[in-house]
């Protein structure tokens, strides 16, 4: 029956779409998502509506009418409702943290007077209404609370550890400036991802890669054996004093890319790329360190600064060959954490100015704790430890 109910529902979903095109696609969430709703209402009851079991852990009570302003416009959800009051969907609650997290960064922007024809247009068709300052102040308040619950959770043991950095432009002190987004993700001993914190600040020299490295560690970050990252100013000796006994893999693409600006002829780089490319991609460390030599050989009369770079940095891609060949293509580069910067790169780029530190670090937060929650929920393994 309960499949009977999924399907109509993808049908009707399905249908919308086909009527409407694009018109059509906020019915088809709103019908989605109620569904979605009711399915884990099921699950916490231990039963569908109606059904008789003897895993049936309480009784269904009817449903709450609940519009939520989207970016696809006013959704009219049914949310289901238990008698012992204790039930809340979680598919609704995770959809709705980045959504009111990306209305409180355009909304700030537009209550403190910085925005733009633009920016009131995006309130208003988010909102549906002009936004006082108090009612900005007050949502925020009681979405931080539980951002910054996450972001100091309990840590466990992740043997693989994942650091990274990006930029998101910031007013501060009447001027537009670039603040460091600094990211951490973690593979457990299962082998799952897991995203382990995030943090804002106006640089990312070494004080905020320390604070940063040194908040994970005070929140039980243990067990850990290897870190990728690429070599971003101050990580290397945050790294150092915190992590000082983990071996370190600099990031393979970004190394390949960097080669670039030591190439003295363009008609050069692609044979570059290629020669570096073969030395990664070698069968074990040995081959790579002779594969090296020969590029050094190759390359010391025809490209001088390309050799002198290559001699200290190619090396640092190759401590990945230290680990299983199965873990190798997963951890030779940074893609983890790219992929996850694409993901808060396009939800940022609506805001595409924040009003304040505070402002962007609650969107990335709720972007990435959502990504960390699908992340743990799925079955498949990101990495598969044999031992």
């Amino acid at each position: 029956m309960a499949q009977r109910a999924q399907n109509k529902t993808i049908d009707d979903a399905l249908e919308l779409l086909q009527e409407n095109g694009f018109d059509g696609l906020c019915e088809a969430v709103k019908v989605l998502m109620n569904q979605a709703m009711l399915l884990e209402r099921n699950q916490y009851l231990g039963a569908a509506p109606y059904e008789r079991s003897a895993t049936r852990e309480g009784h269904a009570n009817g449903f709450k009418n609940k519009t939520v302003k989207t970016r696809l416009g006013e959704l009219a959800l049914k949310v289901p409702q238990t008698r012992d009051s204790g039930f809340y969907p979680q598919s609704l609650e995770r959809g709705l943290r980045s959504e009111r997290a990306l209305l409180m960064a355009v909304a700030e922007m537009y209550v403190q007077g910085v925005s733009t024809r633009r920016v009131k247009r995006v309130v208003e068709e988010l909102c549906g209404m002009d936004l006082s300052s108090t009612q900005v102040s007050r949502a925020a308040a009681q979405l931080d609370e539980l951002l910054e619950a996450w972001r100091s959770r309990s840590l466990n043991r992740y043997r693989y550890v994942l650091l990274g950095a990006r930029y998101e432009k910031v007013r501060h002190g009447g001027q537009v400036i670039d603040v460091a987004v600094l990211i951490a993700c973690g593979i457990d001993p299962e082998g799952r991802r897991d995203v382990l914190g995030c943090s804002v600040s106006l640089s990312e020299a070494e004080v905020h890669w320390r604070q940063f490295l040194s908040g994970l560690k005070d929140r039980g970050l243990s067990g850990v054996e290897f870190v990728v990252s690429d070599a971003h100013e101050g990580l290397a000796a945050a790294r150092k004093a915190v992590y000082p006994s983990v071996p370190w893999q600099r990031g393979q693409f970004h190394l390949q890319q960097n080669a670039g600006q030591y190439v003295p002829a363009a008609a050069l780089r692609e044979t570059v790329a290629s020669d570096i490319r073969a030395i990664f991609n070698a069968p074990d460390m040995e081959q790579a360190n002779h594969l090296l030599e020969k590029f050094l050989d190759r390359y010391r009369k025809k490209a001088p600064r390309l050799v002198e770079w290559a001699e200290t940095a190619l090396p640092q891609g190759f401590t990945v060959f230290s680990l299983p060949a199965t873990h190798r293509r997963r951890l030779r580069t940074t893609n983890l954490l790219e992929r996850l910067n694409e993901e808060i790169r396009r939800r940022t780029k609506v805001a595409r100015l924040f009003p304040n530190e505070a402002s962007c670090l609650r969107l990335v937060t709720a972007i990435v704790m959502e990504i960390a929650e699908d992340w743990q929920s799925a079955d498949k393994r990101y990495i598969t430890f044999t031992d």
